[in-house]
């Protein structure tokens, strides 16, 4: 067992599995494909691959390996307060559809983890489901496995299902991690205290479940294997977690730097610097993939996480953009992999440092504000924020309610939820009246705005060159706006008449090069003159 770079792990594992006849495909983009709405993101290895299980498409190939980026933010706030919680993460795999099944890929498993990476067999545990038989005889007999470390456990660990459909028993490899993680009693209590630690999964799909409980074998049976690169990386690396992984530790490492501070020197400083880590990780990623921080679904997740990382970069006492900065090495860290990174690189920074000024802007006298509502929270004796002064800080300070929510749980506080959400039912039912008018922006918050104006020439021609002053999305100014987002244009000359005395608003399109995206006017800042 010899010390493996992450970039070296990930290339070992799909060169293996390319020996025995499987195509390696690239990784798929964070974004789910536009037929699939159950997901923001991809979250595991198989996802991208569905419609191949679920025989909607015919694969490219009937044995297939990949390295798939996924983002997991269900524990976000776990994030920095543990060593092994983090939304951005790599799913090694290797799949079969209708081709081989277990005695392929138990066997497979075990040769690349002994033969290849050259781990200890002694050190490997296995679980099977307690009802598959066929596996255990699988690992008993064909690979020598002694039976004592092959742990049969129940539906809730070891069977693969989501309601009704295609399901299966799973089985997994476990590595011990030694002495030093605690006493070996029991596999449940060195598993509880990571003694022992899964690293491969596989599923062996071969049952339909109707729902009811019946299950009724598949003509066609499918392997769907997970293993995750960073805590196999742990394992090669002889490290704890997943911020001394080689690759991700570089990134730290920059972080620290740019701000000027030791991680392990202060275990507070040391959630920050992990929070930061993290999230620079997954944003990369994500804008590389072509999402832009908004408002809502992955947008709103990007933006979450650029937030959540800008400010734990004040916590370490730094207050200047530089997120952007860290994205070179993460870049860099993972080039190899993912050449593309390379290519955007510069759109990528972008996109990154643009957000983060914007929030910059807010955050400060935000917090100063929620610092002092806590104050009095204190003084009252209350420990919870009314829901109207949450929104206050949303609307008026564009204050993220997710960030109200960390800093007042930080201050043993809590927000009225259900008063914040009155409010912004109202806020929406006022903002679908003022749609009439064309989207209608807040004159108080957008004072910029009102500063332009803009010069009607349609009597005399139907179209016209002209300048770009300002873009508005959701009713404000924006910095960024990406493919599918409706927004607002507000240009120094138009051939387009307002909607005006009954009359409907023209439509047209606006073009630069060969670029043309349809417009239609709703709001006009100059009132035309009767010739």
């Amino acid at each position: 067992m010899k010390w493996m770079g992450l970039n070296e792990l990930r290339e070992s594992y799909l060169k293996f599995f390319e020996s025995k006849g499987h195509l390696r495909m690239q990784s798929f983009p964070l974004v789910p494909p536009a037929d699939d709405n159950s997901i923001l993101l991809i979250n595991a290895g198989m996802t991208p691959l569905k419609k191949f299980f679920q025989g909607i498409e015919e694969p490219p190939r009937h044995r297939v390996t990949t390295c798939q980026k996924c983002i997991r933010t269900p524990d976000i706030e776990n994030v920095g307060h543990t060593s092994r919680h983090g939304t951005y993460f790599e799913m090694l795999g290797n799949f079969s559809f209708g081709d081989y099944f277990k005695h392929e890929a138990i066997s497979w498993a075990w040769e690349y983890l002994t033969k290849v990476l050259e781990i200890p067999e002694e050190k490997l545990w296995v679980t099977i489901y307690e009802e598959d038989d066929e596996a255990g005889d699988i690992w008993a007999n064909e690979i020598g496995v002694p039976r004592d470390r092959i742990v049969k456990l129940g539906k809730a660990d070891n069977f693969w299902e989501h309601g009704s459909g295609p399901c299966g028993p799973c089985s997994e490899i476990h590595f011990d991690r030694g002495e030093k993680y605690g006493p070996l009693n029991s596999f449940e209590e060195a598993e509880e205290n990571d003694r022992i630690i899964e690293i491969w999964n596989n599923v062996f799909t071969q049952f339909d479940n109707d729902g009811k409980g019946n299950y009724t074998q598949l003509a066609t049976k499918n392997i769907d294997t997970g293993m995750g690169l960073e805590r196999l990386a742990c394992v090669m690396q002889g490290v704890d977690n997943l911020f001394e992984v080689d690759t991700v530790k570089n990134i730290m490492g920059k972080i620290c730097s740019i701000i000027g501070v030791n991680y392990h020197d202060d275990e507070k400083k040391d959630i920050s610097i992990r929070v930061i880590t993290d999230h620079i990780r997954s944003t990369t990623f994500m804008v590389g993939d072509g999402i832009l921080p908004s408002n809502e679904g992955r947008g709103y997740v990007l933006r979450r996480l650029l937030r959540r990382a800008a400010r734990h970069g004040r916590l370490l006492g730094y207050h200047k953009a530089f997120l952007y900065e860290v994205c070179d090495t993460v870049i860099d860290e993972n080039l190899s992999a993912y050449p593309e990174l390379g290519e955007k690189r510069a759109y990528i920074k972008k996109v990154i440092q643009t957000e983060e000024e914007s929030f910059s802007k807010t955050i400060d006298k935000g917090t100063e504000i929620l610092g002092e509502m806590i104050e009095n929270l204190k003084k009252s004796g209350e420990k919870t924020l009314k829901g109207e002064d949450v929104f206050k800080l949303h609307d008026t300070y564009g204050f993220p309610v997710d960030l109200t929510k960390e800093i007042l749980h930080e201050n043993g506080f809590e927000a009225d939820e259900d008063g914040f959400a009155e409010c912004m039912k109202v806020q929406k039912q006022t903002a679908r009246e003022n749609k009439k008018l064309g989207g209608g922006w807040d004159n108080a918050k957008n004072s910029e705005l009102d500063k332009l104006t803009t010069e009607f020439v349609g009597y005399d021609t139907l179209e016209c060159a002209t300048k770009i002053l300002a873009i508005t999305k959701n009713g404000e100014i924006a910095d960024l706006c990406g493919q599918g987002d409706e927004i607002g244009v507000v240009i120094e000359k138009t051939p387009f008449y307002a909607e005006m005395g009954g009359q409907v608003g023209d439509r047209g399109s606006i073009c630069k090069g060969s670029l043309s995206v349809s417009a239609r006017l709703f709001r006009a800042d100059f009132p035309p003159a009767i010739p």
